[in-house]
């Protein structure tokens, strides 16, 4: 064989390196992603009770498990309460995160310090932030009813016991905890802006608040769709420190769409019902993140 001739044979031979690369994330997605995609799909047609021996034994039943979803006054008020919970957290954290990363995106004495500060809740397990934050709550001597009792409110508020407010008390603590990261994001975006766009409109008189809200933030256009996907969909997860602060209570004010589907397949033991509802927060969460390709792509055409 000439030398032409195995030239051409060795560039026509597949490259497998690529393949083999991407392979063990493939799998992952495949074992752990696609596959329990697919059954919680399947079991969502099916009847199944494992904590009653006659009804063992998946049973198909078709669309009834989405019937009794979005007839039960339980799970609208589960959607009630996710809808308020999201609209309450996401854009609180994104402000706070954006003007967070405007106060530490200097170079000053200290300002690592101050990047910590903000940056800490992040660190902390929801768990034991959670906890933190049960002390802020307590009716008797917690921080927020002392604060409260400067401005003379008399009497001590149950924040965690009162339906009013205990879906509010854990939304305080999951911004708390979640505007810091989201910070990073916007930090990043601040210190990778050019330089030499602002100094032009410096030059030409442009204010603070010119530069920062005709020119900063639409540069941070992409930034801003990217945490905010992130932080709704993180939102949607929420069931750790509803778990330690309240357990969904009271009477159901505090329960959201993941720690619903915990109680139904974990304490109800509803292995139907619980398929359907993951199938539901697929579909919610595939929506979003959709949504954010279509307006990514839109904003770079």
């Amino acid at each position: 064989m000439s030398v032409a001739t195995r030239s051409v044979s060795r560039r026509k031979a597949p490259n497998w390196l690529p393949y083999l690369l991407i392979s063990p994330t493939l799998i992952i997605v495949l074992v752990f992603t696609a596959w329990p995609t697919v059954q919680a799909i399947y079991m969502s047609f099916f009847r199944q009770y494992l904590n009653i021996a006659k009804f063992r034994t998946p049973t198909f039943i078709g669309l009834r498990n989405y019937k009794e979803l979005f007839t039960s006054p339980d799970f609208l008020q589960v959607l009630k309460n996710t809808t308020i919970y999201v609209l309450g957290t996401v854009p609180a954290s994104i402000v706070l995160a954006f003007l967070f990363a405007l106060l530490v995106n200097r170079a000053v004495k200290g300002i690592g310090l101050a990047r910590l500060g903000f940056f800490y809740p992040t660190i902390l397990p929801m768990v034991s932030a959670a906890t933190i934050w049960m002390f802020f709550f307590t009716p008797d001597y917690g921080l927020f009813n002392t604060f409260l009792e400067t401005f003379g409110y008399h009497g001590p508020e149950n924040w965690l016991g009162n339906p009013h407010l205990a879906l509010l008390a854990v939304m305080i603590v999951a911004v708390w905890k979640n505007a810091g990261y989201l910070m990073i994001f916007y930090l990043a975006g601040l210190q990778n802006l050019p330089e030499d766009v602002f100094e032009a409109a410096s030059l030409d008189g442009a204010s603070w608040w010119t530069q920062l809200w005709k020119i900063a933030f639409p540069l941070l256009r992409r930034t801003t769709l990217f945490v905010s996907t992130i932080a709704i969909i993180d939102a949607f997860q929420v069931v750790d420190h509803i778990f330690v602060m309240t357990q969904g209570g009271p009477s159901g004010a505090s329960t959201v769409l993941l720690y619903y589907l915990w109680q139904v397949r974990f304490e109800d033991l509803n292995v139907g019902l619980a398929s359907a509802l993951t199938v539901v927060l697929i579909i919610i969460m595939l929506s979003i993140t959709v949504t954010n390709f279509v307006l990514s792509e839109r904003e770079g055409a």
